[in-house]
């Protein structure tokens, strides 16, 4: 897909979300298996998310655009490994992790990032498996605000910023209320029921290219973004 194309879709899918959005809804554009020059053009025209589901890839377009793009905030969003933690902390511009699942993975997180000595936390989102499929990363929905709370209590690097799901095929490909973005509302409602805070004081990452209008319309707060943005997923053969 030419620059020019995805700079239109980027204005596009911009102002569908500033339509949708009673409340504010950051854009993370996944650029996973696209190359660093679309990157490029979305940053050329304001855009600063950016969605990494590969440690190698996040890795190395992190390296290659932390001069040209100083402002990218970069976000992960693949299954974490335990191995590859100081990887994913060590990448330039590395701002949010969205798919923390335990306490491990946590603990392991705050060390990481402890070795960095950037003043700034490293933000992570609890992902939780609203829909229960084996296939799926997440803690289960009655679990995650305890995970929450063990991250506010026991990660002194890490700031706690909400709560991610990726919702079924099924329910992301259906009319009315997606059920699974229902849930991950109600998992941030039991949050700040049990421990007082507000639940505006936290993120809601739900929705992706195939439904982030209906995330939206549910409550979301931010939406990951891929191939209605930069096309159809390139894969290298095997």
């Amino acid at each position: 897909m030419s620059v020019e194309i995805v700079q239109k879709n980027l204005i596009n899918i911009l102002e569908a979300i500033t339509e949708a959005a009673t409340q504010r809804c950051r854009l993370v554009a996944v650029s996973k298996t696209k190359p660093a020059e679309l990157i490029e053009a979305c940053y050329a025209k304001g855009q600063r998310h950016f969605g990494e589901n590969y440690v190698q890839e996040l890795e190395e377009k992190s390296a290659q655009l932390k001069n040209s793009c100083g402002e990218i905030r970069w976000h992960f969003i693949g299954q974490v490994q335990s191995n590859k933690i100081g990887k994913i902390c060590s990448s330039p511009g590395i701002y949010c992790v969205e798919t923390v699942e335990n306490e491990k993975h946590a603990t392991n997180f705050d060390k990481e990032w402890a070795k960095q000595q950037k003043p700034e936390k490293l933000r992570v989102l609890v992902q939780v498996n609203t829909s229960s499929e084996e296939n799926k990363g997440g803690i289960l929905p009655g679990d995650a605000p305890k995970l929450a709370e063990y991250i506010r209590n026991n990660c002194a690097n890490l700031r706690f910023d909400g709560f991610m799901t990726i919702g079924s095929f099924d329910h992301s490909h259906s009319d009315g209320i997606n059920p699974d973005f229902q849930s991950l509302v109600g998992v941030r409602k039991q949050w700040a029921t049990e421990t007082g805070e507000s639940e505006d004081s936290v993120e809601l990452s739900m929705g992706m290219s195939d439904d982030f209008l209906q995330a939206i319309s549910q409550g979301s707060t931010s939406v990951r973004v891929g191939s209605k943005l930069f096309g159809a997923r390139e894969y290298k053969n095997k």
